[in-house]
């Protein structure tokens, strides 16, 4: 799961502004970033309520193949690339 939340610092702690749909003591990676704009208009920024419509949709194992077979090039080869990036 990726997602982006806006957080608040306050001593040592961040607090954000949003609950995370993950179990108790999961451990997680945070990228933190002090010039990212929350307004909402992001490419990631997806509103409470689009995240409990998605979750209520039921989407077909044949619709998501076809989805992804428009993809062009290698998904592998797009992650290698995303990670050498880091």
């Amino acid at each position: 799961m990726q997602r982006t939340v806006e957080a608040t610092y306050e001593g040592g702690v961040l607090h954000l502004s949003d609950s995370l749909p993950i179990p108790e003591h999961q451990r997680v990676t945070v990228t933190v970033s002090d010039d990212v704009d929350f307004s909402g208009s992001g490419p990631l920024f997806v509103s409470p309520d689009e995240w409990a419509d998605a979750a209520r949709e039921e989407i077909a194992l044949d619709d998501v193949r076809d989805r992804l077979s428009g993809i062009a090039g290698s998904l592998s080869q797009l992650i290698i690339e995303e990670r050498r990036d880091r």
